[in-house]
This record gives C-alpha cells, structure tokens and sequence, in this order.
C-alpha cells in the first residue's frame, strides 16, 4: 500500500488500495493483474468492502445523471458495462453487475437466493468501476467515497 491513502481512515486504506488496483488492472485489460486484485479486494471485510464499493458506484452513477436516475439509464449502465467487459474478461456475469447496480441503488429485492461471493463482487465492482470512471482517477472518487460515507455517518 503507498502514501497515497494516508489520508483515508486505516480500515478504508487496504479497500482503496486493492479497488485501485483492480480497476487499474480492468483498465489495463490485464486479467493476472485483475485476478491478483480482486482476491486481495475480496479478502477485504466484506461489510465494509460493500458499504465502500456501493456508495463509489453511487456517486459515479449520481454524477452521470445528475438530472435523476432512470430505470433505462441503469439498463444502458449494465449493457454498457457488461459488452465492454465480456469483449476482454469472459467471467464477466450481467446478472452480478445488475446486483451491484441495485444494491448500490438501494433498489436490490433479496429474493432469499444467496448473494454471489466475495471474489465475484470484487470483479464486477473493478469492472463496473472502470466503466463509470472513464479517464477519472480512482484516487478521487475513493476520497468522495469516504467522505460521504463520513457525512452520512455523522448526520444519522
């Protein structure tokens, strides 16, 4: 892990850190390198891995619609983000991007089926993280991503 966490509360640093490494890796389209990320962002705590992935993807959805948020711009996400990955990544799994997007959203009916594993939400968080960042640096939104989560916390 570098000094570029510092900054970040200690829980939060090894979860920054190996979602900057996996999404770097999507970027690079480099599956070694996304496979070694995403078991190091898998083996994170997974509550707070969550709280943590859900809200980045949020505020990067939030960000993009600024307008409000509808059902086709969240189909247009999932599509987007699932061809572009597939073309590189053959593990990629519409149906774990479109957990995450509902999660992150707050909108995911638990259906009582089981959610997909720790290492299988990492991927499809690195993927769809990349595809909302576009050329943004992940530093930034990992910064927005703990402070809102600290405002969030401090106005319950």
């Amino acid at each position: 892990m570098t000094d570029q966490w510092r900054h970040l509360p200690a829980a939060a640093r090894p979860i920054a850190a190996a979602t900057a490494s996996a999404v770097e890796a999507a970027r690079a389209r480099d599956p070694a390198a996304l496979s070694g990320a995403v078991a190091e962002l898998g083996a994170q705590d997974q509550t707070r891995t969550g709280l943590i992935l859900g809200t980045a993807v949020r505020l990067l959805l939030e960000a993009a619609h600024p307008d409000g948020l509808a059902a086709d711009d969240v189909r247009a996400v999932l599509e987007q983000s699932v061809r572009s990955a597939a073309a590189w990544c053959p593990e990629v799994d519409p149906q774990a991007t479109l957990y995450l997007l509902a999660s992150a959203l707050g909108v995911w009916e638990d259906d009582g089926s089981p959610a997909p594993k720790p290492e299988t939400l990492a991927l499809h968080a690195a993927l769809l993280l990349e595809h909302l960042l576009g050329p943004r640096p992940i530093a930034e939104v990992m910064t927005a991503t703990l402070t809102e989560i600290q405002r969030a916390q401090l106005n319950d």
